[in-house]
């Protein structure tokens, strides 16, 4: 095994199995321990769930209805376009492996089923669905060897192969740089499942420093761009990427979808462990 990766999942597995992250509660809701809310009852649901104090004094038949407290079946989806070939801390697709490797290993701490799924033009199956600990490795080693230079993301296709293929009702993490998201449309995923977003960066992406003359090649497409990085290309390309972030941030709560941003100088095990919270 690559020793940069041996040493990513050896620290990642001591960080989740010292605290461990997350408590096994989705937001599903079922029988379980955490209240969520009380509502009237309906024909057809079961008598045992009828809180008998309350319909007493609201002289008609309420319900309790809590978090799901069970087994979750977690499905871990790398977003690995060309574009997370860059980082001036890391590369954003190591950033995304280890993000792999603290769920992985979340989810073989609490007994949970995971499997993954690597995303781009296609979705392909990772790693089969699993509890065990080696499937953490044989998970990040895929995503870490990857080769997604020259590869473009329809998020279009994401999302209906995903929809296809994830039968059981499960908790999706979808992890890339969410670029060009203007057609992204995930909300008939969300409905189906409960659909978490965690949007890798790196900094110089968003506020690109004066760099004067340069020649660079897009990751995704293998086009090459030769020009001068002044002040007002910088600003104007800042400018274009508030934008999409503004219409991907409005796009992802209409969708009931929670989100999180973690940047290639950041510890990723702090942000996921405030997301769980």
């Amino acid at each position: 095994m690559n020793k940069s990766l041996k040493k990513l999942l050896i620290k990642t597995k001591k960080a989740v199995f010292s605290q461990q992250i997350g408590n096994n509660t989705s937001k599903f809701k079922g029988e379980g321990y955490d209240f969520v809310e009380l509502r009237e009852y309906e024909d057809g649901e079961d008598i045992r769930k009828i809180d008998w104090v309350i319909s007493a004094k609201q002289q008609k038949p309420y319900v309790k209805v809590f978090h799901t407290q069970r087994e979750l079946n977690i499905n871990i989806v790398p977003i690995l376009g060309g574009s997370v070939h860059f980082g001036s801390v890391k590369l954003k697709q190591d950033l995304i492996t280890e993000i792999c490797a603290i769920l992985g290993y979340s989810c073989a701490a609490q007994s949970d089923s995971y499997s993954s799924f690597i995303a781009n033009e296609q979705v392909t199956l990772s790693t089969k669905k699993t509890k065990k600990l080696l499937g953490v490795e044989s998970m990040c080693k895929n995503i870490y060897q990857y080769d997604c230079l020259n590869k473009r993301v329809d998020y279009k296709i994401i999302k209906d192969e995903l929809y296809n293929k994830i039968k059981e009702k499960s908790i999706i993490f979808l992890i890339g740089d969410f670029f060009n998201t203007k057609d992204l449309n995930i909300k008939v995923l969300s409905k189906k499942h409960e659909v978490i977003a965690i949007i890798v960066r790196d900094k110089f992406e968003e506020k690109p420093s004066i760099m004067g003359n340069v020649n660079f090649k897009d990751p995704s497409s293998s086009k090459t761009f030769n020009g001068n990085i002044n002040n007002t290309l910088a600003k104007e390309y800042e400018k274009k990427v508030k934008l999409n972030d503004h219409i991907l941030y409005e796009n992802l709560k209409k969708s009931g979808i929670e989100f999180i941003k973690i940047y290639t100088d950041e510890n990723p095990y702090i942000s996921m462990a405030k997301l769980f919270k």
